[in-house]
């Protein structure tokens, strides 16, 4: 007789799986990587009230009064003084390339004004364009104030203690005046975008050619391994084109994000990041052995490119160790590029940082991809 249910079966099917699941080494890394990947960095990466924020100071007029006011803000670790400068123009371009999250303006006769009661306003320049960067060290300023009152306004000074305050702080929000979070989101989901569909559709059509044995006939032919990749990523280019330029149209009509800054720049910036992004899905292809597996190496890259880029949480507020591992991403650099571009009205020259990183990432990725090609099957 016959039983519905053996358990001999089941247990043998277990097994030969449990087999097929060791065998399958990339499965079994993105079953266990992936989870730890996202513990390690939600556990430690992430963090939405960022520090440290780098601030440079334009400062008119030295007195204790000020000093007071620059020592408080450092004390409070929302800011991070790192240097001087001497007009506004050097200020608003470094508000621009993103060299400074904040400057200071300390107008001339401050010290002058706050000793004769006329209210002088302190102006704190910000770079809105990331409002979740920007807000916390905004909202702290109030107590800041009320820290350097207390400390301060005493002596011979006292008589300026009571309301209002001596002197007045400014907040002149740039690049996103209003704060809207799809300002600074929506031209970042373009970097994610590419990033998705552009190793992925490379990775899996390559890998699909292995399989159903055509990569075979390519390799019998005397085509060499940088005419191979050159050949079968440059038609997924036109894929980026028109993705690129449906999110610039939606992105304007449905979302108001502005473009201000040079299209010159913003496409030689773009056509870089398609080019790495379909370099690294034919990297993927050389580790892929079927479709499923070249998919699931794609998702593993996808995360780190949403989480450490910049994307989703400030880069600012992440630990040094993940800002070093963020800067190897291309998204981390492709972000602060289109977000300069299209909202701060960067020109090729502004981005030029961005644009070397992006292209030495790419040097690297194309060479280990062809390191690793071979013209023969295993």
């Amino acid at each position: 007789m016959s039983w519905p249910f053996s358990f001999a079966r089941f247990l043998a099917v277990l097994t030969k799986e449990f087999i097929q699941m060791r065998r399958d080494k990339v499965t079994f890394v993105m079953m266990i990587g992936v989870p730890i990947m996202q513990l390690l960095i939600f556990g430690y990466a992430i963090n939405s009230d960022p520090r440290n924020l780098p601030t440079l100071v334009e400062m008119a007029d030295e007195g204790p009064v000020s000093r007071a006011i620059l020592a408080s803000m450092d004390t409070s670790t929302y800011f991070d003084f790192e240097g001087v400068v001497t007009s506004p123009e050097e200020g608003e371009r470094a508000l621009r390339d993103g060299t400074a999250s904040f400057v200071v303006v300390i107008p001339d006769g401050f010290e002058r004004d706050v000793v004769r009661g006329l209210r002088p306003q302190i102006l704190l320049a910000a770079d809105a364009s990331d409002p979740a960067a920007a807000g916390g060290a905004v909202a702290a300023l109030s107590g800041i104030v009320d820290t350097v009152l207390s400390q301060t306004m005493s002596g011979a000074l006292a008589y300026t203690a009571p309301a209002p305050p001596p002197f007045g702080v400014v907040v002149h929000k740039f690049y996103n005046p209003e704060g809207k979070t799809s300002v600074n989101i929506v031209p970042g989901l373009l970097a994610v975008i590419l990033s998705l569909t552009m190793v992925m559709i490379t990775a899996v059509a390559i890998v699909r050619e292995r399989e159903k044995g055509t990569m075979e006939t390519l390799i019998a032919t005397p085509v060499r391994p940088f005419e191979v990749m050159t050949g079968k990523i440059m038609p997924y280019v036109l894929v980026g084109y028109v993705q690129t330029g449906v999110f610039l149209v939606v992105s304007r009509i449905l979302f108001g994000v502005p473009f201000v800054g040079s299209p010159f720049a913003f496409f030689v910036g773009f056509n870089l990041y398609i080019v790495v992004n379909l370099a690294l899905g034919f990297l993927i292809s050389t580790v892929a052995k079927s479709q499923m597996q070249a998919m699931q190496v794609s998702f593993f890259t996808l995360l780190p490119t949403i989480l450490l880029s910049g994307f989703m949480f400030p880069f600012a507020a992440m630990p040094n160790w993940a800002q070093t591992i963020g800067s190897v991403i291309p998204a981390t650099h492709f972000l602060r590029l289109i977000r300069k571009v299209m909202l701060k009205g960067a020109d090729l020259i502004d981005i030029a940082g961005d644009l070397t990183a992006i292209t030495l990432i790419m040097l690297v990725i194309v060479g280990v991809a062809l390191k690793r090609y071979r013209q023969t099957l295993d």
